[in-house]
């Protein structure tokens, strides 16, 4: 396999990768209050009160707020609905890397960067919203998870585009 092809293999894993965690992330958002039930089920079954009693007080917290406006302000979930929908499409993005990564590697870029704003955003609107510090932690480090895989595809993608100019030939495609 030359190193082309290795570099071009890797991206595309790389990418792979990252687009399932997006889509997996998107897809989580559509069952939300199916979801904090079913956790809160499972966390009481594992007894998490008697060693976390913060997270468990948060998820029932969480689940309560989500049942009301389930039932009363159903209108409301349908903005999860489309944080959802935001991570399928931005999934979709990643198809121009994956088929041309030098070319849109600024759709890489673009992902970095929002990833780094994930950082402010829960610093910011956490508090805001009364979000406990440690949760936005936690939302935090998807900022700082995604962008380890980017990153990597991003160096990548460079390597890719020195032996494309090292070897102009390499990348022309033919008839």
């Amino acid at each position: 396999m030359s190193d082309r092809a290795a570099q071009l293999k890797g991206i595309r894993v790389w990418l792979v990768f990252f687009v399932v965690c997006l889509v997996l992330s998107g897809a989580t958002a559509f069952p939300l209050v199916h979801e904090l039930r079913w956790t809160e089920d499972v966390l009481r079954s594992l007894s998490v009160r008697e060693y976390l009693p913060g997270l468990m007080d948060w998820i029932v917290r969480v689940r309560q707020g989500l049942d009301t406006v389930d039932a009363d302000y159903p209108f409301v979930l349908y903005g999860t609905d489309w944080l959802a929908f935001a991570h399928l499409v931005i999934a979709v993005a990643f198809y121009g890397p994956y088929r041309d990564p030098v070319r849109n590697i600024w759709v890489v870029e673009f992902g970095m960067i929002a990833c780094a704003g994930i950082v402010p955003l829960a610093l910011i609107c956490g508090p805001v919203r009364g979000i406990p510090f440690w949760w936005s932690l936690i939302d935090m480090s998807f900022g700082v998870f995604g962008v380890v895989p980017l990153y990597v595809v991003r160096k990548k993608i460079k390597r890719l585009e020195a032996l494309t100019v090292a070897s102009p030939r390499a990348g022309a495609v033919s008839p």
